[in-house]
C-alpha cells in the first residue's frame, strides 16, 4: 500500500544538449527529502515522460535503486507508460526487481487504444510489476480517456490502489458507487481547481508546485482535505506560488524557478521551452 496522501511529481533534469542528467534529478529528490517530502513520483508526469526512451527510463530505475537513502526512506513511485506495450512490460519487469514502492500506470499517447485494449495493457503491467499501482488518466495529453467502467474493473485487482485524474464529479461518483467498498484513492494531478476537486472526492495530491514550495503546498492541501482553515496568509502564499508555476508551461516554469534556487535541473527538451528567452 502507498500510505502518503501527498507526493511531488518531479521533473527530469537534462543537460544543455538535452541528454539525461540523472545526478541533477537525484539531487533534486534529495533536496525535497531534506524539506520533509516523504514521497515523490519519478518519470511519471510533468509532460516529460514520453520524451524519455526505454534505456533512459531503465537508467533512472537503476539510479534510484542505487540511492539507498532514498528508496529506503521515501515512498518512491515510478511512472510506467509507453506507446508500445512491449517496452512498458520491460520497464515493469525492471521496477519489480527494485525497492521502488509503487508505480503510476499511464496510457499510450496519440494511438488511442480501445477500452478493451487498455484493459489488457493495464492487466499485463499490473501482473508484471508486482507493486501497488495508481492508474493515470490524462486524456488532455494522451487523447485516451479511461472509462468509469474500465476503472471499476481494474479497481477489483488488489494491486490497484488509486486513480489520478479520474475525471469530473459525475464520473467519480459512479466509480465510488460501483467499487463496492474497496478503498480507491483519487489523486489530483497538480493544484489547479484543487479546492473544487477535494470537495467532490479527490483525497490525494500528485503535486507540481510542491517542487518549489513543498511545505506550503502540502499544508494547504491538508487544510483542504480535512476542512480546516488554512489562514489568509497561507492562502495568499499559495496563490503567489501557483501564479509562478502555472502561468504558461508549468514544467518550464518549475525548471526556471529551481535553477534560480541553485538546483541543476537544466532545460526542457525542445520544442518545450524553445520559446524561452
Amino acid at each position: 500500500m502507498l500510505k502518503e496522501n501527498f507526493h511531488v511529481a518531479v521533473p527530469t533534469a537534462f543537460f544543455e544538449d538535452e541528454s539525461l542528467d540523472i545526478k541533477g534529478t537525484m539531487a533534486h529528490i534529495r533536496n525535497l527529502k531534506g524539506q520533509g517530502v516523504k514521497s515523490v513520483l519519478v518519470s511519471g508526469t510533468t509532460g516529460e515522460q514520453h520524451s524519455l526512451n526505454l534505456q533512459e527510463k531503465l537508467e533512472m530505475v537503476e539510479a534510484l535503486e542505487s540511492e539507498g537513502t532514498l528508496v529506503d526512506d521515501m515512498e518512491i513511485i515510478f511512472g510506467i507508460a509507453s506507446i508500445r506495450q512491449k517496452e512498458a512490460e520491460q520497464l515493469a519487469k525492471a521496477v519489480e526487481e527494485t525497492k521502488i514502492s509503487g508505480v503510476m500506470l499511464g496510457y499510450p499517447p496519440y494511438i488511442r487504444p480501445s477500452q478493451a485494449e487498455a484493459l489488457t495493457y493495464s492487466k499485463r503491467i499490473i501482473e508484471l510489476v508486482g507493486k501497488p499501482v495508481i492508474l493515470y488518466n490524462n486524456p488532455g495529453r494522451t487523447g485516451f480517456d479511461l472509462s468509469a467502467e474500465s476503472i471499476i474493473e481494474l479497481a477489483r485487482q488488489d494491486a490497484v490502489i488509486g486513480i489520478k485524474d479520474a475525471g469530473d464529479r459525475k464520473k467519480i461518483e459512479k466509480i465510488q458507487e460501483d467499487v463496492h467498498g474497496a478503498k480507491l484513492y483519487f489523486y489530483a494531478g497538480g493544484e489547479e481547481d484543487l479546492r473544487e476537486k477535494t470537495a467532490y472526492g479527490y483525497d490525494r495530491l500528485s503535486s507540481i508546485a510542491g517542487n518549489v514550495a513543498p511545505v506550503e503546498i502540502r499544508n494547504w492541501f491538508e487544510s483542504l482535505r480535512t476542512g480546516e482553515d488554512a489562514g489568509a496568509g497561507e492562502e495568499d502564499r499559495v496563490k503567489e506560488i501557483m501564479a509562478q508555476v502555472y502561468r504558461g508551461n508549468a514544467v518550464v516554469n518549475l525548471k526556471r524557478l529551481l535553477n534560480q534556487a541553485d538546483a541543476s535541473m537544466g532545460r526542457c527538451r525542445a520544442p518545450i521551452g524553445n520559446a524561452e528567452g
